[in-house]
């Protein structure tokens, strides 16, 4: 009797285990079609893709009744991450930051569900009453990008402002020359952001240009170009005219306005206002950390271009 019931909980486990091993092939299938559809109708950069997305891996994988249904969705998740540089062609800085909002969606909805079902079977009356409440709540959360009603305010500016050495005259000098970027990028942008390369262009008259070759990998490279469009003693204005770089995936930049005065002899006030309109949503996620990347850049930019000792 013991051999019997030993056998019949390893034909079980090993159901159980083929039953998972199908589910996520069939998950990881479904997701993968569902992000080319998204990309050929052009919403890749909306919560379809960072809500909707795991919410479906989720959904498919509760229909087809794991035992352990967030570990479960957690798993797939990560698999699907793992694999999006092939599946999707995404680089590792995006895989980097889509794996907390996945984790963190594919865990609530799998939390919520097994609280309110158990361990009952999916075609219990009461699972699809509470994956239909969980379905509406994701829904809305998923359509922010593509139902202009849900969309928020995609327009950010970021300041920053730094005491450097050298008089006001010294600091537009610097500011003139051909940009250079020689110092270390802050550790953020060594991630797997775009790199600054080749720069050209000099002068802060209006109509002078700057151009900075960003470096993506071994792929996507692409130059912004800039424009004075604005230039006193004090002040200048850049526009941005065109940008074929890998940036324009998470924000496209408008202008950069530089301020200086004198504060005391041999030190002056430097203020770096960075202008760009947000691609990515949801906004209550990406939008912080597009701030803090900005801002980032923005005391980089005091620290590498204006100051008078760094050039």
């Amino acid at each position: 009797m013991t051999s019997e019931f030993s056998h019949d909980a390893d034909n079980e486990a090993t159901q159980r285990a083929r039953r998972t091993v199908g589910a996520i092939v069939i998950t990881l299938a479904i997701v993968a079609g569902a992000y080319r559809i998204l990309v050929l109708n052009k919403v890749q950069h909306t919560s379809l893709v960072f809500v909707g997305l795991p919410a479906l891996a989720a959904f498919t994988l509760l229909y087809t009744r794991p035992q352990t249904a967030i570990g479960t969705i957690n798993k797939v998740i990560a698999i699907l991450l793992c694999l999006s540089g092939i599946l999707f062609g995404e680089g590792l800085v995006c895989i980097l930051f889509a794996a907390p909002i996945f984790f963190l969606v594919g865990t609530i909805i799998g939390y919520v569900i097994n609280r309110a079902t158990g361990k009952r079977p999916p075609d219990d009356p009461s699972s699809a009453k509470w994956r239909g409440v969980v379905m509406l709540v994701v829904v809305p959360l998923s359509a922010e990008g593509v139902v202009p009603a849900l969309a928020f305010n995609r327009e950010e500016e970021v300041t920053v402002t730094r005491i450097v050495d050298g008089e006001p005259n010294a600091i537009m000098t610097a500011l003139a020359l051909t940009p250079r970027f020689d110092r270390d990028l802050p550790a953020f942008f060594r991630l797997g952001f775009p790199t600054p390369m080749h720069t050209d262009g000099a002068g802060l008259e209006v109509g002078d240009r700057r151009s900075v070759m960003f470096a993506h990998g071994q792929h996507h490279n692409g130059a912004l170009v800039l424009r004075v469009a604005s230039a006193d003693s004090q002040s200048v204005v850049f526009n941005a005219m065109s940008d074929s770089s890998y940036i324009t995936h998470w924000l496209d930049w408008e202008s950069a306005a530089v301020r200086w005065a004198l504060v005391s002899p041999g030190h002056t006030r430097v203020t770096w206002t960075l202008r760009y309109r947000r691609r990515l949503d949801p906004a209550w996620y990406f939008a912080p950390i597009e701030r803090y990347g900005v801002r980032l850049a923005a005391g980089y930019l005091i620290e590498t271009l204006a100051a008078p000792g760094a050039r």
